[in-house]
């Protein structure tokens, strides 16, 4: 099966970015993304099978999901699989893309009633058909909701969400649609899967581990990082009022000193 990147936004059409980028209301980011990690350690420690910490970690999210709409998070993005975890040995892809098909076909119901909009970003040509027909019914019956913004990445990778933007944007100036000279920054985001979703304010991850993992890589050229020494299937609203907290302290100058 093909791994390129299915981005949103095609050459013919790029969408423009929704303004503000980076806006935040009352100190309370306006975009979370999140590196959910620990799963397997969570397990491991617990001389659990992995999938158990799987499990677990689908518990968090839920509590996350709460956490966000009650501090008025208006868009929140969870890196849930990565491109790099269909290395991952067959019995534990199998058992993460079981737990998505079940969380597709019973969690959703709930999202939409509670006012959640899923978007799912990545390769989805990967999964299995029938995950990749519950993907698009799930952004459908959510389309409509704006109380919190979803975004799933699935399948997902920075670096190749924006060679394949690259690539389209090439397509474009070679047939004649796109001025090469007049290509910005808010252009090329237009060819980005993230289109029309704001800059994350705020990434925070789990585990204790200090990097970004091929996430959002473009997006995060000026949001706040912020790692907690907790393994995702222990993360909880406490943990999230942590992470704003941090946020709320930090001045962001974006580059600019004040006047």
């Amino acid at each position: 099966m093909s791994s390129r990147p299915q981005p949103v936004a095609t050459a013919e059409a790029p969408r423009a970015a929704e303004e503000p980028r980076t806006a935040t209301e009352g100190g309370v980011p306006t975009h979370v993304a999140i590196i959910m990690d620990g799963n397997g350690r969570w397990a491991a420690s617990r001389r659990l099978p992995r999938i158990a910490g799987h499990r677990e970690g689908a518990r968090a999210l839920r509590r996350t999901i709460e956490a966000a709409i009650r501090n008025r998070v208006a868009w929140l993005t969870i890196y849930a699989f990565s491109s790099e975890n269909w290395r991952r040995p067959a019995a534990e892809v199998l058992d993460l893309t079981g737990l998505l098909r079940h969380y597709l076909r019973n969690e959703v119901a709930e999202l939409r009633q509670n006012g959640v909009r899923l978007r799912f970003i990545g390769d989805r040509s990967r999964f299995d058909p029938d995950i990749q027909r519950d993907l698009v019914t799930a952004e459908r019956d959510t389309a409509t909701n704006g109380r919190l913004n979803l975004t799933v990445a699935l399948s997902y990778g920075a670096r190749a969400e924006i060679l394949a933007a690259a690539r389209h944007v090439a397509e474009a100036a070679r047939a004649g649609r796109l001025d090469p000279a007049a290509l910005d920054e808010a252009t090329f985001e237009g060819f980005l899967s993230t289109a029309g979703i704001p800059d994350p304010d705020l990434i925070l991850r789990t585990s204790g581990e200090q990097r970004l993992s091929n996430f959002l890589l473009w997006q995060a050229a000026y949001a706040e990082l912020v790692f907690l020494d907790v393994l995702w299937p222990d993360f909880g609203e406490e943990h999230f009022a942590q992470a704003l907290a941090d946020y709320a302290r930090r001045e962001r100058r974006f580059g600019a000193r004040p006047a």
